[in-house]
């Protein structure tokens, strides 16, 4: 069975909003770009080399369709151009960027999904679509590169909703800059 494998840049207060800078009007948009050093990046091409497909969100997929087309010759962006893309919308009329196929039944399609053959899937952010796979219970594993610094507030990725939920560490990571992956299983 494949795994669904999310991964998210975080603040220290639990923000998962505008990591890149422009994703959102976030006023403090971008706080992860002065953490980024070379082994937050081999990290990052270990994680992506870790699966064969992709899973996002509609308004991560837009962004990324506006970008990662127009990158070419290294292995991170050849990677993202070529791997199948699955999009979870309602509303997006179609999905061009190459190899990309659009879902619009999450719980069962995804579940559909994981039974293929196949490596793992990799969620690169999508806050919303994580809030919903949490939600049907079909995330296998959370990677979560937190970084220290605290913005205040922002869409989070965990709701105030009381659901308890149980994890287990599987690997954890300290660089240089202060940064630290927390990797973790979700338990049944």
């Amino acid at each position: 069975m494949r795994k669904i494998i999310v991964t998210e840049f975080i603040t220290l207060d639990g923000v998962v909003e505008a990591p890149g800078g422009d994703e959102t009007a976030h006023p403090h948009g971008g706080w992860q770009a002065r953490y980024r050093s070379p082994e937050g990046g081999k990290y990052k091409m270990d994680e992506l080399k870790s699966v064969d497909s992709l899973l996002l969100g509609k308004n991560t997929y837009s962004g990324f369709r506006n970008y990662w087309p127009t990158q070419t010759g290294n292995d991170f962006a050849d990677r993202m151009n070529h791997y199948p893309k699955y999009v979870v919308s309602a509303t997006l009329p179609n999905a061009d960027w190459n190899n990309s196929h659009i879902i619009r039944d999450m719980a069962t399609e995804l579940a559909a999904l994981k039974n293929t053959q196949g490596g793992n899937i990799l969620v690169y952010g999508s806050a919303t679509l994580v809030k919903s796979l949490l939600q049907h219970n079909l995330i296998d594993e959370l990677h979560l590169m937190l970084i220290p610094v605290v913005v205040g507030g922002g869409l989070k990725l965990f709701d105030d909703n009381l659901q308890l939920r149980n994890f287990s560490l599987s690997r954890s990571q300290a660089f240089e800059n202060g940064v630290v992956v927390l990797e973790y299983q979700l338990l049944p």
